[in-house]
């Protein structure tokens, strides 16, 4: 033991050990003892040690810590000593390094004590990574390290944490795969933020910030664990806004795990946490307190509303998301704040920032940016409020680029928007008593201030953008330039400042304004022939742009020649050549004779390698370091992508090439008009064919509505057969009784008859249906043989359609007289039955019982006679049912024979018209190989050749003649 007093502090006899001699004894010792004490002390002695002497602690006792973490697993107090030790040879934050820096000298002047310097910075960074690659070579190092997280105690959960994020933070990548792979890994880590110890669960954001940098895969996983919802709780527990460090670092990780993760994204949004985070932008009346950690939230809580809406999402998940905002209320939130007084500016353009890509091509979104109005007496609309920010001067920077990103998103696909921009501008809508949008624009594109004129001129041409409307609109703006002189319109007064030779624009300072000007008036006339032509209508325009395409100027003067190229180059590609002193090819003649096509090609090449080009490309946002970098806009900057191209070969073509590429237009003008004639025979026949099957299907009901007709009255029938069966058996009862009188007998006999006569009725109305079903099946066969004699005819189809509607007609009549026939049939067989019931009771009042033999044996031989025919009209009854069950089958498959035939019909229909089609394309090739062989031999004639037309009319004459005698002989 005095052996550790004298490491610890106690004075000790003999020329003390060096520290790399201490630090080898006690991993002697961690190694060889079997007590767990002296284990213990060994290691809080190398704890002690780790800091000043982290080298020899790292490279002798990492691999005696590690054993402990192995095999002492029972004992919290040395894993906590083990951990700490490891933290502190692995750790590279600066205040864990300031214990090293070199002592104070003698002469008590210092040496950089508060922070290392670079050199020793980059030296304890190569350290911390070179530990940490000989922790992490082994991944069960990392696993036993997740292991021991999960024990509860302080002692070893706390620097388990600690050392775990500073392996993070040295090899990220490496732990991160390692964690990735192990068996609930993610999961061991989410539960830190469970912890009742705010310690723990604070450094365990810690270490989920540095887990989740730039994996996609644990990102994922950290979402589905819960994790919105456990930080949003602890956002709302700790004050949100007004809360501390802890609500910064849950915002950073919500950010990790949002930018750039569509499926978090999507998550989050279908979680309904957007809703929660209204709460976060309820700021009071009261904003003179805003301490510097509540402006570090809220730039957070910024920047994640617009990681949810960012242009460079999936148009469809930003469209989902902005709707959500609006809906809950988070956008006239975010509105409120923009609004409000003592706003902190960056906190202010941010806001801004945030607001702009709330709305940026969402219309409705867009539409309540357009309402909401400043607190001012008058209310003003936001949109002028932030405009008079954009052109002043004596604004932050980044707040006018934040407005002028906003004003841009306002109008983004936004042609309402456009359209009201426009006519704040126009003649007719100019209200003198208040401040427009178009009168701050106007007022900044002919300011003094260079870069107010770029922003006006930006925000002129994102009112212009993709709209052919509003760019013919803006032409009839008309500027009061000075008194006693006539106003001049917009456009006249752009390109008069361009090309007016006033030193204060010809600066090299100015050149800001210039560009702005030119990519306005491109973005202007681009894709709009009538402003091409107002353009050229000013004698000076392209007098001036040859001027300054020609001139050899300096590197500032190089984008102004490459712009005045492309606007150049744009009145001769929408050129309508309306104008005859500018037409496209007097354009050319002039590009060639005064500027050389080459050298033309060459400064419109300019634009795209200057080095401001590609920045402005990446994304919309106008960020810029300074105002003198501000040269491009992004929306031009497609532009300038689209048009490059086509001018290039438009100044290349000849007016030879061009001619024909008109005729070629023209042809294909042509045959975009027969194709919209096809077109509309198309669904003209569809129609037909609907209809057609609409009858069909009409028909086909009808057939089915008959058919179940037809079987209710054969049930019917059989119905009355049972009765009259049951009839004849009373009958025959009555018959038997020997105590019935001649009386009875005659009235019996009498009964008998009449029922034969209605038996045969029936017989004979079985036969009449027999012999109608038997003309309806001939008229049927009749119908398809005249449908396949009219099968290749294909027009058929109206008569076909009539009979069958007749067809059907007379079996509707027949049911309806079967139906008749039934009635009757019940009505009289209830007067048989109530005649027999009177007579069996007459007979049985009136019998005398002196019947004579004789008269008995006569009336049993008529009851057997009739008895016989009964049984015959039965059979007869019978065949004629099944004749007919026979009769109706066929009926059913003529139906089918003739749906069959219509679709054939259908399929010959189609052949038809594509024989004509195909013919109609013969005609038209035949036409123009006699209109080519005309051609050529005109060309022929031309050039001197000697052509024979006699021979060819002498053929079209004998061939006339044998068409006229085969038609004769016709």
């Amino acid at each position: 033991m005095n052996f550790f007093r004298g490491v610890m502090g106690g004075q000790a006899a003999g020329p003390q050990p060096s520290g790399a001699e201490t630090i080898q004894k006690l991993c002697d010792r961690v190694a060889s003892s079997t007590l767990l004490e002296d284990r213990r002390d060994a290691v809080r002695a190398l704890k002690s040690l780790s800091k000043k002497y982290r080298m020899e602690v790292g490279t002798q006792a990492m691999d005696h810590l590690i054993n402990i973490l192995q095999t002492d697993r029972s004992d919290s107090e040395i894993l906590g000593y083990a951990l700490d030790t490891l933290y502190n040879i692995i750790c590279n934050d600066e205040e864990e390094e300031q214990d090293a820096v070199t002592p104070l000298p003698a002469s008590g002047k210092q040496k950089n004590v508060s922070m290392p310097d670079e050199a020793a910075q980059k030296q304890a960074d190569d350290l911390g990574a070179q530990f940490t690659d000989q922790f992490i070579q082994d991944p069960e190092h990392v696993t036993l390290l997740l292991t021991l997280l999960e024990e509860f105690d302080f002692h070893v959960r706390w620097p388990g944490v600690k050392l775990l994020t500073a392996l993070l933070k040295n090899q990220g990548p490496q732990v991160q795969g390692i964690i990735l792979v192990s068996p609930m890994g993610v999961s061991r880590l989410m539960d830190l933020l469970a912890d009742s110890r705010e310690v723990i669960r604070n450094d365990g954001l810690l270490l989920l910030q540095q887990l989740t940098k730039s994996n996609a895969a644990i990102q994922k996983i950290v979402a589905f664990e819960n994790a919105f919802e456990r930080l949003l709780d602890i956002i709302t527990e700790e004050g949100s806004s007004d809360g501390g460090i802890v609500v910064e670092d849950c915002l950073l990780l919500l950010l990790n795990l949002l930018k750039n993760n569509s499926s978090n994204q999507n998550f989050f949004k279908e979680g309904s946490y957007i809703q929660r985070m209204k709460p976060w932008f309820e700021v009071g009346d009261d904003n003179s307190g805003w301490s510097a950690q509540k402006v570090t939230n809220l730039h957070l809580m910024l920047q994640l509303v617009r990681v949810m809406v960012s242009p460079v999402n999936s148009p469809g998940a930003t469209a989902s998301c902005q709707k959500s905002m609006y809906q809950c209320g988070l956008l006239q939130q975010l509105c409120t704040i923009l609004m409000a007084t003592g706003v902190p500016a960056d906190i202010l353009t941010e806001t801004i920032n945030t607001v702009s890509e709330v709305i940026r091509g969402s219309q409705v979104n867009q539409d309540y940016f357009a309402s909401v109005n400043a607190p001012s007496n008058p209310p003003r609309p936001a949109i002028v409020v932030l405009l008079m920010s954009m052109v002043n001067e004596r604004q932050p920077f980044v707040l006018r680029c934040a407005v002028l990103y906003c004003f841009q998103c306002f109008l983004y696909k936004n042609q309402k928007g456009q359209g009201e921009i426009v006519a704040t501008l126009l003649p007719s809508t100019i209200d003198a008593n208040s401040i427009s949008a178009g009168q701050l624009l106007c007022g900044g594109l002919f300011s003094a201030d260079s870069l107010s004129n770029w922003c006006a001129a930006v925000a002129l041409a994102h009112a212009l953008q993709d709209n052919l409307t509003q760019k013919e609109q803006l032409l009839r703006v008309q500027l009061a330039t000075s008194l006693g002189k006539p106003p001049v319109s917009l456009l006249q007064q752009c390109t008069n400042i361009l090309s007016q030779g006033d030193k204060i624009v010809r600066r090299g300072s100015k050149v800001q304004t210039r560009v702005g000007l030119l990519m306005l008036l491109c973005t202007w006339i681009s894709n709009c022939p009538i402003a091409v032509t107002h353009f050229l209508h000013n004698q000076e325009n392209v007098p001036f742009l040859t001027a300054q395409i020609s001139e050899n100027l300096g590197e500032d003067e190089r984008l102004v020649q490459g712009l005045c190229a492309l606007l150049l180059g744009i009145c001769i590609y929408y050129n309508d050549n309306s104008l005859e002193n500018y037409t496209k090819e007097k354009l050319k003649q002039l590009i060639e004779k005064r500027i050389g096509k080459e050298n033309f090609v060459e400064k419109l090449g300019f634009i795209t390698k200057h080095e401001l080009y590609s920045r402005a490309a990446q994304k919309p946002q106008p960020v810029f370091p300074s105002p003198e970098q501000m040269l491009f806009d992004h929306e031009f900057t497609k532009l300038v992508k689209e048009l490059e191209g086509v001018i290039t070969k438009a100044v290349h073509k000849s007016s030879e090439e061009e001619k024909k590429e008109e005729e070629v237009k023209k042809t294909l003008e042509q045959h975009d008009n027969i194709v919209t004639q096809y077109k509309e025979l198309i669904r003209e026949q569809d129609a037909q064919i609907q209809e057609l099957k609409e009858q069909v299907a009409s028909m086909t009901t009808q057939n089915e509505q008959m058919q179940n007709t037809v079987t209710q009255q054969l049930s019917q029938i059989q119905q009355h057969k049972d009765q009259y069966n049951i009839l004849k058996l009373k009958l025959g009862k009555d018959n038997q009784s020997q105590s019935n009188s001649q009386g009875e007998s005659s009235q019996v006999n009498g009964l008998q008859t009449e029922e034969l006569t209605q038996l045969r009725e029936e017989v004979e109305e079985l036969r009449k249906q027999h012999s109608l079903l038997q003309t309806q099946l001939s008229d049927k066969d009749a119908l398809i043989n005249t449908l396949r004699s009219e099968k290749t005819e294909g027009s058929a189809a109206g008569s076909d359609n009539t009979e069958l509607l007749k067809e059907l007609e007379a079996l509707r009549s027949q049911v309806q007289s079967q139906s008749a026939e039934i009635t009757q049939m019940k009505t009289e067989r209830q007067e048989l039955l109530r005649r027999a019931e009177a007579g069996s009771s007459d007979a049985v009042s009136s019998s005398d019982g002196s019947s004579d033999a004789a008269k008995i044996a006569e009336v049993e031989s008529r009851l057997a006679a009739q008895t016989t025919e009964t049984e015959k009209l039965k059979e007869e009854a019978k065949s004629l049912s099944q004749s007919r069950a026979e009769l109706e089958q066929q009926l059913a498959s003529a139906n089918s024979t003739v749906a069959i035939l219509q679709t054939e019909k259908t399929k010959l229909q189609t052949e038809v018209q594509e024989s004509k089609k195909e013919q109609d394309d013969l005609l038209m090739l035949l036409a123009d190989q006699d209109q080519k062989i005309h051609s050529l031999k005109q060309r022929l004639k031309d050039l001197g050749e000697t052509v024979d037309d006699e021979d060819d009319l002498d053929a079209r004459d004998q061939t006339d003649d044998d068409y006229e005698e085969d038609e004769d002989e016709d």
